[in-house]
């Protein structure tokens, strides 16, 4: 195969609207029964060839036309896709729960598909998609890759994401939060309480919401003049137990704050043991205000101050999002944002 049948972009004047899977298929050595393969996410492709097709979908900008045939419709439209990093815990419950009051608006049900990390490019969720022809999936919690946005998009199944991690899918679709806003009420409640000396843990990672809520919260302290110490910010793995062993150090007598904003609720949970087993006391002797306001933080003593951010609706909003560009509408804004509210609980208290 030469160079220009492997590798080439579209010549001058080509669209992607004139490029067919038989042309695929042949600048890429091929034959159309196994393009069709990849497009179909079929794990009995060789790696080589499955890469050949996508560079080559990706270059040309392919567009497999979508069948709008009575026989599919039949197949596949009373069911709409939801793919979720994982299904345990309350904010995987308020995804679910948002995703299937909207679909059942629509006479739907929903099929979850769960993204595990450690399956390979023939079984990941992409994969699982075009091999049941999906028909469009709410994406929740996590960021496709390059590949994965390139092989659905060729396949024609439209994608909306619901909080994505990363910038690297921009242009798609998506549901977020005002997480800046959240973490900026966050500083402004503890300022007004008088706490000067302040503590933040983020989720660990380069994720976009984290990011969003430590520099609202940043703000919010700058703004009242105090600067928030690179020393008293620590990384956590967006659980309880790894938020403790941050918290820990954070709350060490040589350079202990009055109050810890800690970016989910999870991670305030952390503070709490932390705290418990420096001795200290919540609010009387630190503050802590969490985020996400999951149920879980009213029921614990004392309750949490948080930031509520609408899981369930947001998943609600991702889901009727992504029929309006299933029956053939527009997707409207790219990007939709909820607010966010602070909810005062018995976590924070006038700084001693």
């Amino acid at each position: 195969m030469s160079d220009g049948t492997a590798g080439g972009g579209p010549q001058s004047g080509e669209t992607s609207a004139r490029m067919t899977m038989a042309e695929l298929a042949r600048r890429a050595g091929t034959t159309v029964p196994t393009v069709s393969k990849v497009l179909n996410g079929r794990s009995d492709v060789s790696v080589t060839t499955r890469e050949r097709v996508m560079r080559l979908v990706d270059e040309t900008g392919y567009r497999r036309r979508t069948r709008k045939d009575s026989a599919r419709s039949h197949e596949t439209g009373g069911l709409v896709d939801l793919v979720i990093s994982k299904v345990a815990g309350s904010w995987a419950n308020l995804v679910l729960s948002g995703a299937e009051r909207a679909a059942a608006d629509d006479g739907l049900d929903v099929v979850v598909t769960v993204a595990r990390p450690d399956q390979d490019a023939g079984a990941d969720w992409a994969a699982r998609l075009l091999a049941r022809r999906s028909r469009g999936a709410a994406i929740a919690l996590l960021t496709p890759s390059r590949s994965q946005l390139q092989l659905l998009s060729a396949a024609g199944i439209p994608l909306v994401l619901l909080d994505p991690s990363a910038d690297s899918a921009a242009g798609v679709p998506s549901i977020g939060t005002t997480d800046w806003a959240g973490g900026y009420a966050a500083a402004s409640h503890l300022v007004g309480l008088g706490h000067r000396e302040l503590a933040v843990i983020a989720g660990a990672g380069d994720f976009r919401y984290s990011r969003a809520r430590v520099d609202g919260f940043r703000a919010g302290l700058e703004q009242a003049g105090i600067r928030l110490s690179d020393r008293r910010i620590g990384a956590a793995a967006w659980d309880r137990e790894s938020a403790t062993a941050v918290a820990e150090r954070l709350l060490a007598p040589s350079n202990r704050p009055t109050a810890v904003f800690a970016c989910s609720d999870d991670m305030a949970l952390g503070v709490y043991e932390a705290a418990a087993r420096h001795g200290l006391k919540v609010p009387s002797d630190v503050s802590v205000v969490g985020f996400d306001d999951l149920p879980e933080s009213s029921w614990i003593t004392p309750s949490l101050t948080t930031v509520r951010q609408p899981i369930e609706e947001m998943a609600a909003a991702a889901m009727r999002k992504l029929l309006r560009m299933r029956s053939g509408m527009s997707a409207g804004s790219a990007r939709e944002e909820l607010s966010t509210e602070l909810v005062v609980r018995g976590s924070t208290a006038t700084a001693g």
